[in-house]
């Protein structure tokens, strides 16, 4: 049975959603079995690097095999605890926010998104396809009910931090940041943060080399 480790580098976590991605592809393609060659091909990584991640968490492959691809595939939803639909809320209903609720509820079939909270008079009410907008005062009721762990939090930076408030006080413990400031939270809250400018200013730095070579 493949291991338990918590103690996984953070580097090793956020491949597994790649390897994931791969192999829900070959599922698609009814591919059963994947050498970790063939998945290096897939991702860029070496076989040696997928191997050694895969390994911190058990031993999943044959050898002279390779893995089964559903059998892989479910090992790593549990490990990564997609295995169960996460709920989740999306704070903030702009251009930004409306686009994460729509791709969140269209194409990744992991996760529920069960709400949108904004302060706007004028789109609290209105639905996001099949997703209602509410109004932030009920986000710990919200919260509540269903469980939820996890906030995109998609309004502009001066909002950020009033809004990061409010989600920790409904609860959320893990947020999913694209606003461009340091949020304050408490240790127990986890932030991962986005900037969609910072990471298309860096990519320039790739075209502007290729112009120059």
């Amino acid at each position: 049975m493949p291991s338990e480790n918590r103690d996984a580098p953070k580097s090793v976590i956020r491949r597994l959603p790649i390897y994931l991605r791969i192999l829900d592809n070959l599922m698609r393609n009814e591919v059963d079995v994947v050498s970790s060659r063939e998945l290096s091909e897939e991702t860029g990584f070496t076989a040696e690097q997928i191997r050694k991640d895969l390994a911190f968490f058990g031993a999943f492959g044959t050898r002279g095999t390779g893995y089964h691809t559903n059998v892989l595939r479910e090992n790593i939803l549990r490990i990564i605890g997609l295995d169960v639909q996460t709920n989740i809320i999306v704070v903030g209903a702009g251009h930004l926010g409306t686009a994460l609720v729509r791709y969140n509820s269209t194409k990744n079939p992991y996760v529920n998104v069960v709400a949108a909270f904004d302060i706007d008079p004028e789109v609290v009410g209105t639905r996001i396809l099949d997703v209602e907008v509410m109004h932030s005062s009920r986000m710990k009721e919200i919260v509540e009910r269903h469980e939820v762990k996890v906030a995109v939090l998609a309004v502009p930076s001066k909002q950020a931090q009033a809004a990061a408030d409010v989600i920790v006080n409904s609860g959320v413990s893990v947020i999913f940041n694209f606003s461009s400031i340091k949020l304050q939270v408490p240790e127990n809250v986890y932030v991962h943060n986005v900037d969609l400018s910072i990471e298309l200013q860096s990519l320039i730095y790739y075209a502007n080399s290729e112009k120059n070579a």
